[in-house]
């Protein structure tokens, strides 16, 4: 299970703060060793305090993917190569420890799954995923934000869906050499 860092008590977003979940799901998760831990936007390079950031107006976060649109602070400074950065070492991450489940930090221009700010800096959303959500998605991962904990727990506890080809009759059977051995522990 990826997890925004700051919905894990890390100060790591834009104001230096963290925006905790505390819930005894999280805190079975981790009894579990089930949480990668991971902020896109300090990984891609930002600081912590840094400015706030957001997906240009009128633009949103498959633009920034393919470099149609940027990412800027108030004071119009490009910040864009930062979030595309984390929401690559999001991904390599997620990769890297088998992760297929993921709960980010909903409203930002990385984590947001179901709205992000604007761009005008007033506050106000607009409908769509951040930068690190949508690359996940677009790799197989399933992405909650943190209103989601019982739909993230639900999917973490699904088995994967079987992807090999149907067995055909004549097929010897499929399976694991050594049947007693126990499955791998999902993210």
């Amino acid at each position: 299970m990826l997890v925004s860092a700051c919905l894990l008590g890390g100060r790591v977003r834009f104001d230096g703060r963290a925006k905790t979940v505390a819930a005894d799901i999280v805190d079975r998760w981790r009894a579990e060793g089930r949480i990668v831990a991971h902020c896109p936007e300090v990984a891609g390079g930002l600081p912590v305090p840094r400015p706030p950031a957001e997906i240009e107006p009128g633009a949103d976060a498959r633009a920034v993917l393919e470099g149609r649109a940027r990412i800027l602070t108030p004071d119009g400074e490009d910040v864009t190569r930062h979030f595309v950065a984390g929401a690559r070492t999001a991904l390599a991450a997620a990769a890297g420890n088998g992760v297929r489940t993921a709960l980010l930090k909903e409203s930002s221009p990385s984590c947001g799954l179901n709205r992000v700010y604007d761009g005008t800096f007033t506050g106000a959303t607009a409908p769509g995923p951040g930068v690190t959500a949508l690359l996940l998605q677009d790799h197989g991962i399933a992405v909650f934000p943190e209103s989601e904990l019982e739909a993230a727990d639900a999917h973490l506890r699904t088995p994967p869906a079987d992807t090999r080809p149907p067995a055909r009759a004549h097929d010897a059977p499929t399976g694991p050499a050594n049947p007693s051995q126990a499955a791998p522990q999902m993210r």
